[in-house]
């Protein structure tokens, strides 16, 4: 753990979130909170953990 107001507790999660808002482009209304919440569930459980190609696996992907 760093210490208070360094930057690199939170780096990974930042750079998922970062990711998650580029590629579903979550900026723009998608309808109810439910449809946005299956959106990013369908997204997270479908798509980056089978078959995104991640950095730290040398751009491999998990599948």
């Amino acid at each position: 753990m760093s210490r208070k107001g360094e930057c690199w507790d939170n780096a990974r999660v930042e750079s998922f979130f970062s990711t998650l808002k580029l590629e579903l482009d979550l900026h723009k209304s998608q309808g109810t909170r439910a449809q946005t919440r299956e959106i990013v569930f369908e997204w997270v459980e479908v798509f980056y953990n089978r078959f995104r190609r991640h950095s730290s696996l040398g751009q491999r992907s998990t599948a």
